[in-house]
């Protein structure tokens, strides 16, 4: 028979227990593991917990709303909505929400600024492309550097943001691209085109102009640029290293294309970034195309391609005998996600 102060299953009707028999029970007599609660089963919550994406009105001390926007868990105390737990919580940049992931995405500089507990992010970092170099023979720029990565641990507090601008268009050599930044973590911006020159070395290296070699790209952020031919008819100039992928040679008839770049889904979806600039031509032949991830195509008698805003792309180079400028280089970005 049970112990005295004990009842086992075998006493018990199914659903012959109710609240009323139970109230008093202490939480020494339960024993053993509780069977795994579904939120999706629960009903008949409290009149005081609210579920919405905005703030419920006329809300009195100790009402709980579930902000569906944000995903947290509130409550009102009497003058303000505060947080319940220690969710990790952020602000700056442009904040979406998308699989189970927040984003904050930074287009330009700014801060990332924990306000609440400590939390696990990923992140990626791209700098801006290098600029393409101007007539005649000028080579491409190279992608902007690429840098990602998970389980950053970030606690409350203000994390700078640099993002950085793509090298200017020049109707010399290119412009190196801009550095971007987020904590230690710094992606270095794209070698610039060569005007009858070697490429710049950078995240990636800008392509070669006239008899030059491509610029070298950095270990773990992206690829050499192309080599420029130093004969033929068309003189084709280096293509801008990427961050998968090294430039193409420039022939007598063909400009080097530009590397290509690198997926990321970290913004929600998945987008190339950093690919590398075209090579141009002297006054005909075939001129290089961008590489995918924003990349430039370059140019013969016409204005280069610039790379793509917010990519990292490098630009096309500018190989006529006209006088002209190459293209600037794609701006960097910033991205920061954390599970929600």
């Amino acid at each position: 028979s049970p112990a005295s102060g004990s009842v086992d299953s075998s006493h018990l009707v199914a659903g012959s227990v109710d609240d009323s028999h139970i109230s008093g029970l202490a939480a020494s007599k339960l024993t053993g593991a509780l069977p795994a609660i579904s939120g999706a089963s629960l009903t008949g919550l409290p009149s005081d917990v609210t579920s919405a994406s905005s703030a419920p009105g006329s809300p009195t001390a100790g009402n709980l709303w579930w902000d569906t926007a944000n995903l947290l868990l509130k409550v009102y105390s009497g003058t303000s909505w505060n947080v319940v737990s220690n969710n990790f919580i952020a602000t700056g940049g442009t904040i979406t929400t998308v699989g189970g992931y927040k984003i904050h995405t930074f287009t330009s500089s700014g801060t990332l600024t924990v306000t609440n507990g400590t939390g696990s992010v990923d992140y990626l970092v791209v700098a801006g492309g290098g600029g393409g170099a101007g007539a005649s023979h000028g080579g491409a720029g190279g992608a902007g550097g690429l840098l990602t990565g998970t389980g950053v641990s970030l606690s409350a507090g203000s994390f700078s943001i640099t993002v950085g601008a793509g090298g200017a268009s020049s109707p010399t050599i290119g412009v190196v691209g801009e550095n971007s930044i987020f904590s230690t973590f710094t992606a270095l911006g794209g070698g610039y085109g060569g005007k009858s020159s070697a490429g710049g070395a950078g995240g990636s290296g800008g392509g070669g102009g006239w008899n030059g070699v491509g610029g070298a790209g950095t270990v773990g952020q992206g690829y050499a640029g192309g080599t420029a031919s130093a004969s033929g008819s068309n003189y084709g100039t280096g293509g801008g290293g990427g961050a998968g992928a090294v430039g193409g040679n420039g022939t007598s008839t063909t400009a080097g294309n530009g590397g290509v770049g690198l997926s990321n889904s970290y913004s929600g979806s998945a987008v190339m970034y950093a690919g590398g600039g075209g090579g141009g031509t002297y006054n005909g032949g075939t001129v290089g195309v961008g590489g995918l991830g924003g990349g430039g195509a370059g140019s013969t008698t016409s204005v280069p391609t610039a790379g793509t805003a917010n990519t990292g792309g490098g630009a096309g180079g500018y190989g006529g005998s006209a006088a002209g400028a190459g293209a600037a280089g794609g701006s960097g970005i910033v991205i920061i996600r954390y599970a929600v």
